[in-house]
């Protein structure tokens, strides 16, 4: 998995990071934002994805902000220098059109950010 993760990175201007109910606590995802923040050129920010239907037509429930696992030696946590997107909305539809609509802009802040 390391390997692979390293290899979807590599070449890579921007890590975003689909935040649902589990994230925050997948292993390989925090290796991931882990290595997008030390390679120190990336940009990095997380959409939460809860609201959106599921396989079963449920809506998805919102996770911990998997950025605030991370602190840095100042005590100040990574959370406090990337975005965590919450799309406004109750409804799916209208919750994928705001991240479709958006989601350039949000790439474009969390390169400049870096």
């Amino acid at each position: 998995m390391r390997r692979w993760i390293d290899e979807q990175l590599t070449g890579r201007s921007c890590t975003i990071v689909l935040v649902g109910a589990e994230t925050a606590s997948r292993r390989w995802v925090k290796y991931e934002i882990e290595k997008s923040w030390n390679d120190g050129n990336k940009g990095l920010f997380g959409i939460r994805i809860h609201r959106l239907l599921d396989h079963s037509q449920q809506a998805t429930v919102a996770g911990s902000n998997p950025f605030d696992q991370f602190t840095w030696k100042d005590g100040r946590k990574l959370s406090a220098a990337v975005k965590l997107y919450d799309p406004p909305y109750a409804a799916s539809d209208d919750v994928y059109a705001h991240i479709s609509q958006n989601i350039g802009q949000w790439i474009e802040a969390a390169i400049a950010n870096r």
